[in-house]
């Protein structure tokens, strides 16, 4: 095994297992940050290193764009969660990582759609990827290129807004690595494990634990916005 499949191989292994200890761990505490980091920095890793060897060591357009998008998601939640206010005054909060992360969401969405549609006129499938996955990821990333766009018109995001920015990216890269460690390497890494329906168990325990924040992150945003509308001041009309 090469040293870039090494790192590819490890930085998976351990940022999943980051990724998912920092699910139970308390949002916002410094073992969550700790965790979060690492899952981050593991995920560069390993979508950095998949899309070079999607590239160099084994051209394949598919892999490639899976390699983006995780550095992609990745770089932008993580960004989502240490941003903690808007810039007062007319500045946006907007900034230059924000546009070049737009314009490679667009990139990615393009190839994925345009090698989907490709496919789906001639054989069906795209450097041994179905074309149905490409169209499906490529209208996937074309709405995260489209919640860039809104933040960037509005100069940002902040409270609620940030941290559902956050968790939807996160979560999804986390999703994404689990996908392709299980199904997506099953006969590599799961060829001595019996086949059975629990091997789906961190998956549906992802996705139910990020539906359960998003909704609490939507009452909590209605509550503020209560308590907000209760306690400002009626103007008085001067006679």
């Amino acid at each position: 095994m090469s040293a870039l499949i090494l790192l590819h191989v490890c930085s998976a292994i351990i940022g999943i297992i980051a990724g998912y200890v920092s699910m139970v761990l308390r949002k916002g505490s410094s073992m969550h940050r700790i965790a979060g980091n690492i899952f981050t920095v593991s995920m560069l890793c390993m979508g950095g290193s998949g899309a070079y060897m999607a590239v160099v060591v084994k051209p394949n357009g598919g892999n490639l764009l899976r390699g983006l998008m995780m550095v992609y998601l990745v770089s932008t939640g993580w960004m989502a969660g240490r941003r903690r206010q808007v810039a007062a005054g007319g500045t946006p909060a907007a900034t230059a990582f924000d546009f070049a992360a737009f314009v490679l969401a667009l990139g990615i969405a393009a190839a994925y759609l345009n090698w989907g549609i490709a496919a789906k006129l001639s054989s069906g499938r795209h450097d041994g990827y179905p074309a149905t996955l490409f169209l499906v990821f490529g209208t996937i990333t074309l709405l995260f290129a489209a919640s860039d766009a809104r933040m960037m018109l509005r100069g940002g995001v902040t409270g609620a807004s940030r941290l559902g920015r956050h968790l939807w990216r996160m979560s999804f890269t986390l999703l994404f690595a689990t996908l392709s460690a299980y199904p997506g390497n099953r006969v590599r890494l799961f060829s001595g494990v019996p086949q059975s329906g629990l091997l789906y168990l961190p998956h549906i325990l992802l996705i139910v634990s990020t539906v359960y924040w998003l909704i609490r992150i939507r009452v909590r945003r209605r509550r503020a916005a209560a308590a907000t509308a209760e306690w400002t001041p009626i103007p008085v009309q001067a006679n």
